[in-house]
């Protein structure tokens, strides 16, 4: 079976923070789709983020399923070498990396492919579930029974993430893989959407038929602090 998806992508710098280092990628010509989330201030964030979208934005058509998960692989490694060099030119300590969520939908099927806290959910039949797990100290302790996950978004380390492209060491990409369902709709966002909408109100939106649009603007009323970003793929 071959299914088509069809997405639509927003990002904003947000209500407090004068700089976007969020990007979103949209190369839906491939079946590919991601989110980039940039960390390390001072204007790396935005470098590093911008890094990964051009690494998948050139990608050639063409290209097989097996093909294209193993490129975005190798282009994704290229880049987590690449910002390690250029933070270690910068000086002792530097870190000049980014969280990514990446897409790919190919024949009924999809892979998804993460580093970080930015995340991707599944809505089907009405029901929101969340595919990808937040690479974080949160979600380790919530893991190991030490807070409340409703705790988790308050804790003083909420925003330490544990694996991001850029990051010191090996790069792991974590990757869930099942099939597509007609009506299927996937959404990518990074932590500034999560943090200012509860879960719960995301589903209702995007099951009531409400897009990446709007889930910003109901972000932003909510007085987003960080970088906000959405993008949604919706299966024909």
């Amino acid at each position: 079976m071959s299914t088509t998806l069809t997405g639509h992508g927003v990002t904003h710098p947000g209500s407090v923070r004068p700089r976007n280092e969020d990007i979103f990628v949209d190369r839906g010509d491939i079946g590919l789709w991601a989110v980039a989330d940039g960390a390390g201030g001072h204007g790396a964030g935005d470098v590093a983020s911008a890094a990964i979208a051009a690494a998948l934005s050139d990608l050639p058509a063409g290209l097989s399923a097996a093909e294209l998960l193993a490129q975005v692989r190798l282009r994704i490694g290229a880049v987590h070498a690449e910002l390690q060099d250029r933070a270690a030119a910068a000086g002792r300590g530097r870190i000049i990396a980014s969280t990514v969520v990446i897409l790919l939908a190919r024949g009924g099927h999809y892979a998804c492919l993460w580093a970080g806290d930015s995340r991707a959910y599944l809505l089907r039949d009405g029901a929101l579930t969340r595919i990808t797990r937040d690479h974080s100290v949160v979600q380790d302790l919530v893991e190991s029974g030490l807070i409340d996950a409703d705790d988790a978004e308050a804790h003083p380390q909420a925003n330490v993430i544990t694996r991001a492209v850029g990051a010191q060491g090996e790069l792991e990409l974590d990757k869930i893989s099942a099939r597509i369902a007609p009506g299927d709709l996937f959404l990518l966002c990074s932590d500034g959407l999560f943090k200012a909408l509860p879960e719960g109100e995301i589903a209702r939106m995007l099951a009531a038929g409400l897009g990446a649009e709007d889930l910003i603007a109901a972000a932003l009323a909510r007085g987003a602090r960080d970088n906000v970003t959405a993008v949604a793929i919706r299966a024909g």
